[in-house]
Formats: structure tokens, C-alpha cells, sequence
């Protein structure tokens, strides 16, 4: 959410960022907020000049009570009542034409960065690079349920009977290795300095609307009945929420944290083909990375953030590729984002992971979440947040069993997993 007075000032940046993103329908809300929050601004100076005046003639009462002015002391005070009585009419209209002004705010996207590429959705991403060795096996790669039902890993058909489609059974091997995979990143990323977190699965709606727009939060979230409680999509909600109307000591940023959770998405619209199995689903675990730093340091972390996902990809012998969000796949919070793609041998193309953004102020100034100067105490500014996925199995699963697949079936385990999976170097097929 941008700042209404940067908005006012910079109103033609405002409305090109807007023509960069391909959102020429909301341009007439540029002129509308700006009208709004004017006639905000004169509400509020009029409800100060109430007060003021109010609080002034309050006290002069008591001086013409002791001077004898008895006539000029009943005016002041039927003068004071008066104001009492319209205050409140006033204070109730700054309050609505506030709501308006933040309601509107919240729809304009953010500034995106100048180096964006521009396009209008993902199909003009652009790719930034590649990592491994992106090629096909030299035999056929069975579907990802296919392989897993193979060690009799994966029941879909028993969780459609509980839970209907979108969920699923993982057992045996399958299961081990998913954990696995979730323990190996919580220690990953505890490696790179980050610190571990087990977050709340359930958030209120002033951390969903602080967190993500309007838009997003209808086409994810599960609201639980008759609760101000939603299921979070990613642990992304509660880590930045945690620090709500929070003032940071400068001193105590970075903030670099990393968080597991189980996720809950409701996947709204149709799908192709594959992402049948367990590519897009309804419940999953992640591990996430969530940075809060200076602004002056958000680019340089975004940087880290995505080449540390790679890392963990290719620790697991999983080729992927770094992709650039253009300018109309951005999120409206997203100042710059990046996907990052894991190689499937069997298709002989990329498919999402994760995705890293880096979300200038956005957050911070939709939850209150500033920094105090470390040489002026006096002084507070917003701080600049940033997330991106480690690994989300189980759709991880999927490409990690077709990099590490054998002729016979059986599958390799890459030496940074043997640990949590007993030693072992491989599994087998049990069908």
C-alpha cells in the first residue's frame, strides 16, 4: 500500500506504474482517492479546530467563574456542550472517509522495480538462469503418482472418500522421504543463519488484509465459521504478522527467519492435466524464509533469498531455473519477484517451486511495523519484508523422484538426505 502523500505527489509515476502492470482500469481510482483523502485532510483539520477550540474554552470557564463574569462563564459553557454534541458526527465522518481512503489505497499495486521486465502475465516472465543439467533419461519416466504408488507412497482414492479431491495419503518411503526432505530444509536454512520458527496455522483478518490484497485472500484462504480465524495459505502470514504495530530497534535487523507449517489453499479454476496427483492441492507443508530489514538492504537480500532456494534444489540433484515475474504477473504488494522452477526429465520442461518477492513497504505499512533509528531515537521508518519458499512438498515429491529415478525403479537418495532417512542411498520399488 503505497503512502497517500507520495501518491498525491507523484500522482503520474503512480498512474504509468499502473499502465506498466496492465491495470488501465484502475486509473480513475488515482483521481478518486486523491478527492477523498482531500476531503479527508479538511474533515480532520475541522474536527482539530473543534477540539482546540473546545478544550480551550473548557478552561476558561473557571477563570470568568473566579473573575464574576457569571453571564460570560454560562455562553462559554452552552458554547462547549454545543461543540460536545457535533464532535462526535465529525469524528464519525474523518473514521468513514478514512475507511474509504485505505479501502481504495489497498486496490493501487505498488511501485514495481525499474528493472521489471514488462509484460502481461506469465507468459512473458522472463528467465534469468539455469542451474544443473537439464536433460532427458535415457528411459521413460512413469506419472509422479505412478512412481510413488510404486512403493506403495501415495492413496489418493482413500483420501477422496475422507476429504474429497485436492487431498491425499503418504505412506511408507514416500512419507519418509517427504519428512525428510522438510527436516533437511529446517537445518539448511538454521545453516545459513536463519532463525527457526514454528508459526500459528490460524491468523485474524487484520494480518490476512496486511499480508496479501483483497483478490488473493478470496481465491486462497479457508475462513474458519464463525471465527475471525482464516487457515494460512503459507507460513509467510503469521511470520509477518507477528511483527504487527511492532517499533524494531535498527540494531535488531535483519531479521532472518525461517518458518515450517502446514499450508491450506483452496486452488479456485481449472487446471491442466498435469497437475493432477499432488501438484496442486488443497493441503501441504512448507518451509518458508522470511526476511525484515532496512530498505537500503532489501535488494541485496532478495538476492539471497532466491539463490538459496537453488542451493537447496541442487543439493538434491534437481536442475532448476530462476524466472523473472514481468510486470503483470506481479502481486499489487510485490515491488519485484522471482520463480523458481524445478527441471522434469519426464516432460522435458520447468515447473514452479517457489517464488521469491521482495515487498518494499507494502506489508509493513498495512500492519504498522517501523524501525527506530539507531542515531535518532526519535526517528522511525518502515521496514522492507521479503519471503520466499525453501521447498513445498509434496509437490517437491514429484520432481525429486524424477531426477533421482532409476532404470529398475529404484530411486537415489542424494547424500544430504541419507542422514534423516536411516543412511539409506536408495530405495526400491515394492510393486
Amino acid at each position: 500500500m503505497l503512502d497517500t502523500k507520495f501518491l498525491r505527489e507523484n500522482r503520474e509515476l503512480v498512474e504509468n506504474n499502473m499502465k506498466k502492470k496492465f491495470q488501465d482500469d484502475k486509473l480513475h481510482l488515482v483521481a478518486e482517492v486523491i478527492e477523498l483523502d482531500k476531503s479527508y485532510r479538511n474533515k480532520l483539520k475541522e474536527l482539530e479546530i473543534k477540539r482546540a477550540s473546545m478544550n480551550k474554552t473548557s478552561k476558561e470557564i473557571g477563570a470568568l467563574i473566579a473573575q464574576g463574569k457569571k453571564e460570560e462563564a454560562e455562553a462559554a459553557k452552552l458554547e462547549v456542550s454545543d461543540l460536545k454534541k457535533a464532535i462526535p458526527a465529525i469524528e464519525a465522518e474523518v473514521g468513514e472517509l478514512k475507511e474509504k481512503v485505505r479501502e481504495i489505497m489497498c486496490k493501487i499495486p505498488q511501485i514495481i522495480a525499474d528493472d521489471v521486465p514488462l509484460g502481461k502475465d506469465d507468459s512473458e516472465n522472463v528467465e534469468v538462469a539455469r542451474f544443473g543439467n537439464c536433460t532427458k533419461k535415457a528411459f521413460e519416466i512413469p506419472y509422479h503418482t505412478d512412481v510413488m504408488e510404486s512403493f506403495s507412497g501415495l492413496d489418493i482414492e482413500s483420501a477422496r472418500k475422507t476429504s474429497g479431491a485436492g487431498f491425499y495419503y503418504l505412506k511408507g518411503d514416500v512419507a519418509r522421504v517427504h519428512s525428510a526432505i522438510l527436516s533437511y530444509a529446517r537445518d539448511f536454512m538454521i545453516n545459513r543463519g536463519f532463525e527457526y520458527y514454528v508459526p500459528p496455522i490460524m491468523i485474524r483478518s487484520s494480518v490476512v488484509s496486511g499480508v496479501m490484497s483483497f483478490a488473493e485472500m478470496d481465491g486462497m484462504m479457508y475462513k474458519i465459521e464463525g471465527e475471525d480465524l482464516y487457515l494460512i495459505g503459507t507460513s509467510e502470514h503469521s511470520m509477518i504478522g507477528k511483527f504487527m504495530d511492532e517499533i524494531i530497534p535498527e540494531e535488531a535487523l535483519p531479521q532472518a527467519l525461517t518458518s515450517y507449517s502446514p499450508c491450506f489453499r483452496k486452488e479456485v479454476g481449472a487446471h491442466g492435466i498435469e497437475e493432477r496427483g499432488v501438484y496442486r492441492i488443497h493441503q501441504f507443508e512448507k518451509q518458508e524464509m522470511i526476511v525484515i530489514c532496512r530498505p537500503e538492504d532489501s535488494m541485496e537480500w532478495f538476492g539471497k533469498l532466491w539463490n538459496n532456494t537453488v542451493d537447496f534444489f541442487m543439493s538434491l540433484d534437481i536442475p532448476v531455473r530462476a524466472l523473472e515475474c514481468c510486470s503483470g504477473d506481479l502481486a499489487d504488494l510485490k515491488v519485484k519477484s522471482i520463480d523458481i522452477e524445478a527441471w522434469s526429465p519426464r516432460l522435458e520442461k520447468f515447473f514452479e517451486v517457489g517464488s521469491c518477492s521482495t515487498l518494499g513497504d507494502a506489508q509493513a505499512r498495512r500492519l504498522g511495523i517501523r524501525v527506530r533509528s539507531s542515531e535518532d531515537k526519535n526517528h522511525k521508518y518502515l521496514a522492507h519484508t521479503l519471503n520466499n519458499t525453501v521447498v513445498a512438498p509434496p509437490r517437491a515429491l514429484i520432481y525429486f523422484f524424477e531426477n533421482n529415478l532409476n532404470e529398475d525403479g529404484s530411486v537415489n537418495i542424494p547424500e544430504p538426505l541419507r542422514p534423516y532417512l536411516g543412511g539409506q542411498v536408495k530405495i526400491e520399488p515394492k510393486q
